[in-house]
């Protein structure tokens, strides 16, 4: 077997040394087309806590004190850093103004929407001229002058201020209250209207976004809980958001593990109608690693989503879900391991990378003043409501981020390589290969003579031996080391492996395609 060291030492350079591509030409739209190719790096970001100054480190933003939170124009400086860790796509969560009335948080949730057509005067500079939606639009465009993509979340309900403003635009239920969908307390449910008959009211709420999202700048929209609308309804906002932009991604917040509504009378529409109604992609349920005990639960789960994809005629992708601002951080689940894990099956798998703020260098998301009664508040919750181990979206509170210096050159390198195995990940085969214990998954990617080898350990607790069965594998392929801890044997066609606990590997077979 020929290990060729020197050749990885170089990649590593290469990428984490790349430059910033800068341009201030006119910006041309490719999201659609790059979200097709599986070739998104997404971070997820909360303008809010994204450019935070918290000059005290008690976590929470002190207006008094002269701190300032997160705002569209503070937010700018920081995308010189997620150039540099690859990211080419930002999700920015809602910039929507949020309900102050039966709220979560002292600053009220992100998806607590007060109104569709105007941006949220927290994420606004006092110290600028520009309008807020003048603000909003700089932010984009000095992203796409770094060659970044930026996707907008619409929410899916509207707030408690809201539904007191206009009740004639929200559902109820048979003893004719609002509809509060699962335990969101803070928001109440859209009467978008049904397969018959779409709510023309609400529709044009959600077109009045639309009309915004398109003035500010962005690439696309993701919808928050896309299957609480009918399909009808998307299909018509999806079309009219394409007339002057064919380009313009749509991403639905959906999965195949749901199949219920959030409430009772609600509407629910499963992803696949949501991608027939001209959905680029959903969520998918890779999220469920968590509870993955076996690596055939792992295999399984890429390979039912492979095929539901190639069900349609037009072409449909879905993002790395492994981890999203709705999931707990790995760190607290499973360490630095699972988040390595999750680096790497997103830089080896047909999918878009996806990130939260604050992963790329371990945030457990544990804020010690959670859920405790706040010395201010700005709306009418006295606590700081958060979610335990899940990024704020509820207070004015510090930048997302961690200390962990491996995670970030793993995540740095991982990008690149997904980059430079773009083809083979794009069109090449998924392969599954066998192995010889239970919590083991170990695939491949193979296109054109070349191969990429993946096998990783779901028990977090104990390392495992085992032997991982690839076809025609023999001492005379060449067997370049991408991610590895120990060099594996090969022997009968196979290659033994001892696998730490957690731990993956990534292997780059220069001369052989599996079949």
């Amino acid at each position: 077997m020929k290990i060729f060291n020197k050749l990885l030492s170089v990649l590593i350079v290469m990428f984490v040394t790349a430059q910033m591509s800068y341009s201030y030409d006119a910006w041309l739209n490719d999201m659609r087309k790059m979200f097709l190719n599986n070739s998104a790096i997404i971070y997820e970001i909360n303008i809010r806590t994204f450019g935070a100054k918290d000059v005290n480190k008690n976590g929470i933003i002190d207006f008094d004190e002269g701190e300032e939170s997160g705002t569209f124009l503070n937010a700018i400086p920081k995308l010189n850093e997620l150039s540099q860790k690859g990211i080419n796509t930002i999700h920015v969560m809602p910039i929507l103004p949020v309900g102050k009335t039966k709220a979560l948080g002292t600053a009220g949730s992100l998806y607590a929407a007060s109104s569709f057509n105007s941006i949220n005067p927290q994420l606004v500079s006092n110290n600028s001229n520009l309008s807020p939606k003048a603000q909003a639009a700089k932010f984009v465009e000095e992203a796409h002058n770094r060659k970044i993509r930026v996707i907008l979340d619409l929410p899916s309900c509207g707030s408690y201020d809201f539904y007191m403003l206009h009740p004639e635009l929200f559902m109820r239920d048979k003893s004719g209250q609002p509809i509060v969908p699962a335990d969101w307390t803070d928001v109440r449910l859209l009467n978008a209207g049904d397969e018959n008959v779409v709510n023309t009211e609400v529709y044009n709420l959600y077109k009045e976004f639309v009309d915004m999202a398109k003035y500010i700048g962005v690439d696309g929209i993701r919808a928050d809980v896309a299957t609480i609308k009918p399909a009808k309804f998307w299909k018509s906002l999806i079309d009219y958001s394409r007339k002057d932009d064919p380009q313009f991604l749509w991403l639905a917040e959906a999965s195949e593990s749901w199949t219920s509504p959030v409430a009772a009378g609600c509407t629910f529409t499963p992803y696949d109608k949501l991608l027939e109604a001209g959905f680029d992609g959903y969520y998918g349920s890779f999220f469920n690693i968590k509870d993955f005990k076996s690596g055939k639960e792992l295999i399984s789960l890429i390979q039912n989503t492979k095929n539901e994809l190639n069900k349609f005629n037009g072409q449909k992708a879905v993002i790395g879900s492994f981890t999203t601002h709705d999931e707990m951080s790995p760190i607290v689940i499973n360490g630095q391991k699972l988040s390595d894990m999750i680096i790497w099956l997103n830089a080896t798998l047909p999918v878009n990378s996806y990130f939260v703020d604050g992963f790329d260098t371990g945030d457990n998301y544990i804020y010690m003043w959670g859920n405790k009664e706040a010395s201010k508040t700005y709306t009418d919750d006295d606590n700081y409501f958060v979610h335990r181990g899940k990024i704020d979206i509820f207070n004015f509170s510090r930048q997302p981020g961690g200390n962990n210096s491996d995670l970030l050159r793993s995540f740095i390198f991982g990008n690149s390589m997904k980059r430079q195995f773009s083809k083979i990940i794009n069109y090449g085969k998924f392969v599954p290969l066998k192995v010889t214990s239970a919590p083991v998954f170990a695939y491949a990617m193979s296109y054109s003579n070349q191969s990429i080898v993946v096998v990783g350990n779901l028990d977090f607790r104990q390392s495992v031996d085992t032997v991982v069965s690839v076809p025609k594998l023999s001492d005379k392929v060449n067997v370049i080391p991408v991610k590895i801890q120990d060099i594996p044997i090969i022997e009968h066609g196979s290659f033994k492996i001892t696998l730490s606990p957690g731990e993956i590997i990534v292997l780059f077979l220069s001369d052989l395609e599996i079949k």
